[in-house]
């Protein structure tokens, strides 16, 4: 069994768990409370490489990343930090999150929230739309053509944004086969979980004009986030790295560059002390 069966199997028991716990029908009329409309997808098509960031407290590949961070502080030091959405993990058993960090970003942010999870069941998109979350990823290599197409219909109909993640040229034909907007391009394999940055700029070539691409995994520096746009990524998805320093606000303004806003956020911070 390769980690993303074994991720997606566990997936699995946990919804039937909570569908004991909640009804769909609990969530149908849930869907709609929340004020507001927050854009996931035009959040990423601004000028300049758009910079998602992700909370998570940890992770199968790198383990404890912040397992007491709050994430109320971190999401709203992001939004301070000039990121222009956030991706909150909100599976449980190998990631440490759960819907409670949704709703919780949700009243720290205005920024548009991915909900970042294993989703397999039409009822994942309800909790999402339900818990504050304005778009869903979808795993391309987690799903068949039948689950996939159906999963991001559903999740139109919810307006939900659909961030359709792939590995492979494999990957990418199907998304693109089921009309995919946001194609993620994931230099992680999930099978095996060995990362690979070549994965981007490869399948970066395939993908039609018009779609909006997030590359994912594997990122910590400016120059790489340069380059990204240099060769036509709209967004980057980043989380282990602001997790791990200390400082999420500053952490976001140095890898999109914003020198005056850094420079008065550190001006900020010394004076505190």
């Amino acid at each position: 069994m390769s980690k993303l069966e074994e991720l997606v199997g566990a997936a699995r028991v946990e919804v039937e768990r909570r569908k004991g716990a909640v009804s769909i029908e609990t969530l149908r009329d849930a869907v709609g409370t929340l004020s507001g409309s927050r854009p996931f997808n035009e959040a990423l098509v601004r000028p300049g490489l758009s910079l998602i960031g992700e909370f998570k407290r940890r992770s199968p590949s790198a383990g404890e990343i912040a397992s007491g961070a709050t994430v109320a502080e971190v999401c709203a030091a992001y939004e301070r930090g000039g990121a222009a959405a956030l991706s909150v993990l909100t599976d449980g058993p190998h990631f440490g999150g759960s819907l409670d960090d949704l709703r919780a970003a949700r009243a720290a942010s205005s920024l548009p929230i991915l909900r970042k999870d294993f989703i397999v069941d039409v009822y994942q998109l309800y909790e999402a739309a339900a818990n504050g979350a304005d778009a869903v990823l979808l795993i391309v290599a987690a799903l068949d053509d039948e689950a996939l197409s159906l999963l991001h219909e559903e999740a139109r109909l919810l307006d939900l944004d659909c961030l359709v993640e792939v590995h492979d040229e494999a990957d990418l034909e199907r998304a693109l086969e089921i009309g995919a907007e946001v194609i993620g391009i994931n230099n992680r394999d999930l099978g095996e979980l060995t990362l690979d940055l070549e994965t981007t700029p490869r399948l970066l070539t395939d993908v039609p004009a018009g779609k909006t691409v997030v590359s994912e995994s594997g990122y910590g520096s400016w120059e790489q986030l340069e380059e990204l746009e240099r060769i036509g990524c709209d967004a980057v998805l980043i989380g282990e790295v602001l997790m791990r320093s200390g400082d999420p606000e500053g952490a976001v303004r140095e890898l999109t560059m914003d020198e005056e806003a850094t420079r008065e956020h550190y001006l900020d911070r010394a004076s505190e002390h």
